[in-house]
């Protein structure tokens, strides 16, 4: 049984069609219930492991479906804030001493606690029962990417040595989106190792304009003369 399968199987509310063109039904998919690896190439930027990509193209189609696909994309803000936040938790989904079901239940109990929908909450627990749990941050950044794109946009992720003011943002937005020839959705964090400047990345690919790196790239040349 492939994502969806397993995912609609818990969620009992959801029938499949047979894949369609494009055109007819974005969110088709084949008569065995699973994207092509065409499909999954195509819809991230190669960050995302062939798994997680499944899960999140999953997840999409259902919220789709059922026109929570900004509920989702926000319960799974809420869950990363959470990630990030707690070691316990990290721990607890990457550990592989935990029954799939323990780990269901103890991470759909912090879903529920923080906040986190009814889908998100199923997709969550669906997630961790079937071993995927560790890759739940690389599976919500898939799942963003695609509702990024469903509203023609691109995700970018800025982490900067401080925090940015709205002027910076707006003025690294601005030039990002020129040089993608797209319109940008952004995430900002902080990172105070880079000293100065910024990084962004989109998908796999990175713009590094900080301090570090240009103090790393000068002891690398300094090292070479």
């Amino acid at each position: 049984m492939n994502p969806r399968e397993r995912i609609a199987a818990v969620f009992g509310v959801w029938d499949f069609p047979k894949r369609r063109n494009r055109s007819q039904r974005a969110s088709s998919w084949t008569a065995s219930g699973g994207s092509s690896e065409t499909d999954v190439a195509e819809t991230f930027d190669g960050e995302a492991s062939e798994a997680a990509a499944r899960y999140a193209r999953a997840i999409f189609d259902l919220a789709k479906d059922a026109k929570q696909l900004e509920v989702v994309e926000q319960d799974f803000v809420k869950f990363a804030a959470a990630w990030k936040e707690s070691a316990d938790l990290r721990a607890a989904a990457r550990s592989p001493l935990i029954d799939p079901q323990e780990k269901a239940d103890a991470l759909t109990a912090v879903a529920a606690k923080i906040g986190v929908s009814d889908l998100g909450r199923k997709a969550i627990g669906v997630v961790a029962m079937n071993r995927r749990a560790a890759e739940l941050p690389t599976i919500a950044a898939a799942y963003r990417t695609l509702v990024a794109r469903e509203r023609g946009a691109r995700q970018v992720e800025i982490v900067s040595a401080r925090p940015l003011a709205e002027a910076e943002k707006a003025a690294i937005v601005e030039s990002l989106s020129k040089q993608l020839g797209a319109k940008i959705e952004a995430e900002t964090s902080v990172d105070e190792s880079l000293i100065g400047g910024f990084v962004a990345r989109v998908g796999s690919r990175q713009f590094d304009a900080s301090v570090k790196a240009k103090l790393d790239a000068l002891r690398l040349a300094l090292k070479s003369a």
